[in-house]
């Protein structure tokens, strides 16, 4: 599936605190499972998500720098709960607290990863989620590409962090 390129449209969509969106992908991030409330508020319809890469809801202001903590996360085994930013088919969007974690076979080898997604708290996305990615944002964009940029936000928030003396996960649920 190729990804049409949509432009954000500002428009804020929500989902109810009793939805629990749900994803399944492979280890390349290609969608194998989504349940019908991320269908609905993705816009998407099944055959549209099925083995499309999970990227395809990927809001331009969502950091690259955060999924980069996030892969290295769960490509190690961990797991991780992370405030995103997502944008449907038409361009709307949608905040989420995503809790992603690896599925394993029988031998323990890792063949996916599965998403649960909840209504973010509002007031946290408010005063430090949204500045914090727009400063990542605005440090990966500075760079002369767009590996350099990733690197140097990660680089900032693993600092921020750092000075914190927390990991993401703690920094995500002492907010």
């Amino acid at each position: 599936m190729t990804q049409q390129k949509v432009a954000p449209t500002g428009v804020e969509r929500f989902f109810s605190e009793r939805d629990l969106i749900v994803s399944k992908t492979d280890t390349r991030g290609r969608i194998t499972y989504a349940n019908n409330i991320f269908r609905e508020i993705a816009g998407f319809s099944g055959k549209e998500l099925e083995n499309a890469p999970h990227s395809l809801i990927r809001h331009p202001d969502m950091p690259r720098c955060v999924f980069k903590l996030l892969w290295d996360t769960i490509e190690a085994g961990g797991e991780i709960f992370a405030y995103v930013i997502n944008m449907s088919a038409n361009g709307d969007h949608y905040w989420v607290l995503a809790h992603v974690t690896p599925s394993y076979d029988a031998s323990g080898k890792i063949i996916g990863y599965h998403s649960n997604r909840r209504v973010p708290n509002r007031r946290i996305v408010d005063d430090v989620i949204t500045p914090l990615y727009a400063q990542l944002l605005q440090t990966e964009q500075s760079a002369d590409n767009r590996k350099t940029g990733m690197q140097a936000g990660h680089d900032q928030l693993v600092s921020l962090l750092q000075s914190k003396g927390v990991s993401y996960d703690e920094l995500i649920h002492t907010l």
